[in-house]
């Protein structure tokens, strides 16, 4: 669950809080200099829909590339269940199967 919120609920969510964050910061000066208030528009809302994904697919391509086995680590091998126990999952080397 922590893996999903890091990866994909806060890149989306990080732009529109720190849209929502300024747009009160900007209210709070207007009601202390007695100008207008700004309104929350689409627009603000649209790039920050925008920059979220762009902030998505930065984080899953990162982890994509930095993570992980490399091409050459082996076969992999599902756990099984053996003389009554749980054999857990393992990478062998690659053999090939060849019949002469």
């Amino acid at each position: 669950m922590a893996r999903i919120l890091a990866q994909v609920i806060v890149p989306l969510l990080l732009p529109f809080i720190m849209y929502f964050l300024w747009m009160w910061v900007l209210r709070h000066r207007a009601g202390a200099t007695g100008t207008e208030a700004p309104s929350i528009n689409s627009r603000g809302l649209f790039w920050s829909l925008i920059s979220g994904v762009i902030l998505l697919i930065t984080g899953l391509v990162w982890l994509a590339l930095s993570s992980g086995y490399d091409v050459d680590a082996g076969r992999y091998q599902p756990s099984k269940y053996e003389n009554g126990r749980i054999v857990p999952p393992t990478f062998g080397k690659q053999t090939l199967d060849r019949k002469k």
